[in-house]
Order: C-alpha cells, then sequence, then structure tokens
C-alpha cells in the first residue's frame, strides 16, 4: 500500500508541474497541515483545483469548481466546488468535499493567493463529517497574470 502511496505521489507532482498553477496550501488539509496545489483550467469558468497532502498521512483531492468566476473586477475571483477526497492513513477514507473560496491575482506579478473553506463528508471506513477545512493557498501563475 505504502508503493502505492508513493507512485500516485510522484504522479500528481509530475502532473502538476504543467498545471496552469502551481504552489503550496496551508491550513487543515484533510487532517494533514501542508499540501502541494495544483488548478488545471477545463473552461472559461470551470477548473480543477487538486492537491496531494502530507503530514500524518497522504490525503488526496481532486475538486471541480464548476464556478470560478470574478467578483468586482478582475483581480478577486470566488469559486465553488465539489469533488472526491481520499486519506491514506491508518485507517483508509474516501469522501467527497466541498469547496467555497475567494483568490486575489497580482495584477503584474504571476502570483495568486487565496483563501478557502472544504467541508469533507467521509463515507468509507468510518462516516464522519469534517467541517474543519480551512486553507490558505500561495501559487505561481505559469504564463503571467490571467
Amino acid at each position: 500500500m505504502k508503493k502505492l502511496i508513493v507512485l500516485a505521489s510522484f504522479f500528481f507532482i509530475g502532473y502538476t508541474a504543467s498545471s496552469q498553477e502551481i504552489g503550496v496550501r496551508l491550513g487543515n488539509v484533510l487532517g494533514n497541515t501542508a499540501a502541494v496545489d495544483g488548478v488545471f483550467g477545463v473552461g472559461e469558468f470551470s477548473r480543477i483545483h487538486a492537491d496531494i497532502s502530507f503530514g500524518d498521512g497522504v490525503g488526496v483531492e481532486a475538486l471541480w469548481d464548476f464556478i470560478n468566476r470574478p467578483l468586482g473586477g478582475e483581480a478577486f475571483n470566488w469559486y465553488l466546488g465539489v469533488g472526491p477526497s481520499f486519506l491514506f492513513d491508518d485507517d483508509f477514507r474516501f469522501g467527497a468535499s466541498g469547496e467555497i473560496g475567494l483568490e486575489y491575482r497580482f495584477n503584474g506579478a504571476p502570483l495568486a493567493l487565496g483563501i478557502d473553506w472544504r467541508p469533507t463528508l467521509y463515507i468509507v471506513e468510518k462516516t464522519s463529517f469534517d467541517a474543519g477545512g480551512f486553507g490558505l493557498n500561495f501559487r505561481y501563475v505559469f504564463g503571467g497574470n490571467r
């Protein structure tokens, strides 16, 4: 099982290297405190927001932000999404996470700063709800400020 986790981690990191944004997410990330964070555009107003977190276990999330809209200008955006969450620890956990967030893209600099909330409903191994998924995102935007 550990070999599978390591293999999945390297695959994810390699995949995020070609992402449109890559950075870190700090805060409560599936019970861990830090994650590699990537964003991949899949349309004008939607995207995939994925991360892999490390700490007590390895967590993987791939959330589809089906709403990604400007908020009163081009610098501020808000997003809303949902997707699967996996936690590989002593106990395996699988569930669904929601996401709502706000981000700011700096004018003239390829940097995005965001804050979001990701409540998670676990359904496999044990059914439980975690409402404490607050995080702060720092990401480099490839191709400059969009």
